[in-house]
């Protein structure tokens, strides 16, 4: 058995064929990525709630790594069979393991972004009566930006696996895009149903939003925007 911290090591660099030999050994490369999923995602959703207050920050911090492990099991679920109907050589099995890998090593990207927000954080005018709403939007639009980066790093280290997996760059390339678009779809809807993260102004701190399925996430992005832009 290979020690855990050289298997993050594998998971970080990357590398198609490491990676490729390390999902081999499924339940050791599953617990590391499990590990991986709820400390970087941990650290860099406590960074999110601190905007509001410590309370946001730890239920945030716990609310976080479930929404990756959330969407990594939807996506393992959807993306498996997606791989399966487009007949491309890759197992139901394999593809779970590697939409694992993919979210732990965007959370690990996630986790040591957590300075440059907590900078942010320091640096963004304070929740005063005048522009709280123009702070809260700042923070949102930021780790939408960063979420979004992390998010296309780990696709970019997915396609060479997968492209690896496969033997056909082609291949690969259209199994990224069906899952990328099942990623970002799932992901935006979960974020909505799962917040708050960052906390709203006027809004009491809570775990969950009672009124967790009206409205979406593409609306209430535009929105802070809009509030940016002015």
């Amino acid at each position: 058995m290979r020690n855990p911290i050289t298997t993050g090591l594998l998971i970080c660099r990357g590398d198609p064929g490491d990676i490729g030999d390390g999902l081999c050994r499924e339940r050791e490369w599953g617990i590391v990525c499990l590990v991986l999923i709820v400390g970087g995602a941990g650290m860099y959703g406590a960074t999110i709630g601190l905007w509001r207050d410590a309370i946001q920050a730890l239920y945030t911090g716990i609310k976080f790594p479930l929404l990756v492990l959330f969407l990594t099991a939807g996506n393992a679920l959807i993306n498996g069979m997606l791989a399966q109907l487009m007949g491309q050589g890759i197992t139901f099995r394999q593809s779970c393991l590697v939409i694992l890998t993919s979210f732990a090593l965007a959370s690990v990207i996630l986790g040591s972004l957590s300075p440059i927000t907590l900078f942010l954080w320091f640096n963004t005018p304070p929740r005063s009566a005048g522009n709280e709403f123009l702070s809260h939007s700042f923070m949102l639009i930021s780790h939408v930006f960063i979420i979004g980066t992390a998010g296309v790093i780990s696709n970019m280290r997915l396609l060479r696996l997968l492209i690896h997996m496969s033997g056909d760059r082609g291949a690969g390339v259209r199994i990224l895009s069906s899952w990328f678009a099942v990623n970002v779809f799932l992901g935006c809807q979960l974020s909505w149903i799962m917040r708050p993260f960052a906390g709203s102004p006027g809004l009491p701190v809570q775990f969950l939003r009672d009124n967790a399925f009206e409205g979406n996430f593409y609306e209430i992005t535009f929105q802070a925007l809009k509030n940016l832009l002015g």
